[in-house]
């Protein structure tokens, strides 16, 4: 595989990377793990300017195009408050996977799977107790990714999403 760069993206990127989810978009509007979003619903330009500026976006740079890309920070739904965690921890002891995405040109290269160890062991040297995240229930290969990663399922409820509406998500859990 060509040379995988994962590294924070900066604010001089914010076109490419909304170029980058809105082609996701556009190219999966049809796939059968589609993940719900919108343009300008989810991600909106706003939470990824935000993300870059607060340097909480990462992406996968593959000969100088961006083959993935996922926000990590603190914030998550109410929603998960309802959850019995396994790793008692607060907001600022846990990170959150969002937005994780690859190009439909770089999936099936094993793009997610080096990702989601970039957050691991990014995670793991900054302290984290925890690393959580929902995926609508549906997406069953997204699924797949998370428990082979050593994700543990913690529960299934609805949570509400301005691109999905109130939907099933499944929600997951990695103690660190």
């Amino acid at each position: 595989m060509e040379d995988f760069i994962m590294r924070p993206a900066s604010l001089d990127e914010l076109e490419n990377v909304m170029a980058f989810y809105n082609e996701l978009i556009d190219s999966m509007r049809d796939a059968e793990f589609r993940p719900l979003w919108e343009k300008d619903v989810y991600p909106t330009r706003q939470f990824i300017y935000d993300s870059i500026l607060n340097k909480n976006l990462y992406t996968a740079i593959i000969d100088s195009s961006i083959a993935g890309s996922m926000v990590m920070n603190h914030f998550c739904s109410d929603g998960y408050s309802k959850v019995k965690w396994n790793v008692a921890a607060g907001n600022s002891e846990i990170m959150i996977i969002h937005a994780l995405a690859v190009s439909v040109n770089f999936q099936g290269k094993g793009i997610a799977k080096k990702m989601v160890k970039f957050a691991i062991d990014f995670c793991k040297e900054n302290g984290m107790k925890a690393i959580r995240l929902d995926v609508l229930a549906p997406n069953k290969p997204a699924h797949k990714l998370y428990e082979k990663a050593g994700f543990v399922f913690m529960d299934k409820i609805q949570l509400f999403y301005e691109d999905t509406g109130l939907a099933d998500f499944l929600l997951y859990e990695l103690a660190l």
